[in-house]
């Protein structure tokens, strides 16, 4: 009999142990769970930012400045479940909230023509950059049904546009550098450049019309000195053969 209650003992506690290690391996499963889920909140949000920071200067609307805040409203909303409870996230939330509230998203798209390329070589690559990544986390609010198709199409086409003016300007500000350095090769590549990405772009309007005609113009003036001076260069080695020949083949001298 007492065998029975000391093997009964046993087994108890081995099921007790099973229990509360199976328990423990859950809390553990649950709390890396949670801290997943906080680091991946917290990398929305500090990507979001990131990106509206170095894209400062970008004529975007107000309906897609909404719509990043919105992105950072929701990660932080969702940063605020998955605390552990020593950080209180309320006063951010409802800064957001208000925030939200002041962004009229009904105005008008403001024009391309606001747009300024920056003047430093690393302001420009941290600018497309930028936009680059804007186009990519408004896809990503896409994809999570937050946004209509119309909409994310509107504001993806403005950004696309964004991103051409500043490929299209960057080569050409390279370009202008290039001829005051008389470097006519390389001034003539960066305007080929231009040209083509302008040329790629499925709906040629007025803006990529214009701005392709004015680069296709220097780009003529460009080759047409670039002939000029290979021209000038043959006729240069040419009187250098002809007067290496004259030498050769000169009536010596008697002394």
């Amino acid at each position: 009999m007492m065998f029975t209650i000391i093997i009964v003992l046993i087994v108890s506690l081995v099921l007790i142990g099973v229990i509360v290690n199976a328990m423990q391996q859950h809390k553990n499963k649950m709390e890396t769970e949670r801290r997943a889920e906080a680091s991946k909140q917290k990398a929305i949000i500090e990507n979001t930012e990131a990106a509206l920071k170095a894209a400062e200067g970008i004529p975007f609307t107000q309906r897609f400045l909404f719509i990043m805040r919105r992105r950072v409203f929701m990660a932080t909303k969702a940063l605020q479940s998955a605390s552990d409870g020593t950080t209180n996230y309320n006063q951010q939330i409802k800064g957001l909230e208000e925030e939200l509230k002041a962004i009229d998203i009904t105005q008008p798209a403001p024009s391309e023509d606001q747009f300024k390329l920056p003047q430093a070589d690393k302001q420009v690559i941290q600018f497309i950059k930028g936009i680059k990544t804007l186009r990519a986390l408004l896809r990503a609010e896409f994809k999570k049904g937050r946004l209509e198709s119309r909409v994310f199409l509107a504001e993806d086409k403005l950004l696309e546009r964004l991103q051409l003016r500043a490929n299209v300007d960057t080569l050409i500000r390279r370009g202008e550098i290039a001829l005051k350095n008389n470097q006519l090769g390389s001034a003539r590549q960066c305007l080929e450049k231009a040209i083509g990405a302008l040329s790629s772009q499925p709906n040629q309007d007025e803006y990529i019309t214009a701005r392709k005609s004015k680069l296709q113009e220097k780009l003529s003036e460009i080759e047409s000195n670039l002939k000029r001076a290979n021209s000038k260069d043959v006729a240069e080695k040419q009187e250098s053969e002809r007067n290496e020949l004259d030498e050769l083949f000169a009536e010596k001298k008697k002394w």
